[in-house]
This record gives C-alpha cells, structure tokens and sequence, in this order.
C-alpha cells in the first residue's frame, strides 16, 4: 500500500504513486522497452514475485505502465511504460545525476555521443535555460477561485 502522505505538494503527490520501493527501478529497467516479468526479477536482484507483481499493478492502476498477454495458458505477460510512465525517465535521469555527484562518483550521465550530459531547466516561452534557484511551484488558479469576487475594501473613515 502506497504511502498517504496528506499534502496538496506535487511532489507527496508523486511519491505516492512511485515512492514505494522498488517502483522507480521497475521504470528504469521498463525504459530501455518490453521486458516481460520473469526479465524484471532477473534484473532487479532481490525483489520478491509478490512485490514486482504488486509494484506492477499499482502502476498499471496509475496508467504508468501496459500489460500485454503473450500466453494465455499458462498466463504470461510483457509490460511496457506509457507515455505517462516514460515521461519519469527525466526524474531517473535526475536522480543519476545527483547519485554520480554525491554517492556514486565513478558514474556518470552520458549522451549517445559518449560525453557527459547535464539535466537543466528551460522556458520554452522565453527560450532561455532557468537557473534552479530561480524554479518554484506554484499552484494553478481553480475556476471557483477566478470567479469569486475580491473582498470589498473597507472605506477609510474622512472623520477624526
């Protein structure tokens, strides 16, 4: 069972859908394509059948992953990332790049060209990069909140 942890945050939000353990490196593995289930447990050394099957469902139920039946007696199944579930590849390649930073310093990011690569922020409006110091979360206007009038101003007192 996912963590609760109550908080109109986007990031509680996220980690209750993939803070579980072993969630994140079902993606990282599900990123290089298909892999069927008995694939996953061989790539990830240590996790129980219950707990992939488990992980498995839950993002299946989140839309972060497909599951394809290529046998149905017995039942065997390939799952895939979704769109949805692809898109964390940024957040992993986040999380490799802080890791070769402060925990693992042999590793590193690199692209198809074999030189390091770096993560960053961009304004596709002001097509420029945006230092991260300088990102925040903000929370988006709801419709109750843009029709609700603004409170009256009081009116200064003209008596003394």
């Amino acid at each position: 069972m996912a963590k609760r942890y109550g908080q109109a945050c986007p990031v509680a939000k996220t980690l209750e859908v993939v803070g579980d353990r072993w969630t994140l490196l079902v993606v990282r593995d599900l990123l290089s394509g298909t892999r069927r289930f008995q694939d996953l447990l061989a790539s990830l050394p240590g996790i129980a059948p219950n707990i992939l099957s488990d992980r498995l469902k839950l993002m299946e139920e989140h839309g972060l992953v497909r599951r394809h039946f290529y046998s149905e007696h017995p039942p065997r199944a390939e799952y895939e990332l979704t769109p949805r579930g692809r898109e964390l590849g940024v957040v992993l390649g986040a999380l490799a790049a802080w890791g070769s930073r402060h925990v693992d310093r042999e590793a590193r990011l690199v692209g198809g060209c074999g030189h390091a690569v770096q993560l960053g922020y961009y304004c596709p409006d002001c097509e420029e990069r945006v230092r991260g110091a300088d990102v925040r979360v903000t929370r988006a206007r709801t419709r109750s909140a843009r029709r609700r009038p603004a409170p009256a101003k009081r009116a200064a007192s003209s008596s003394r």
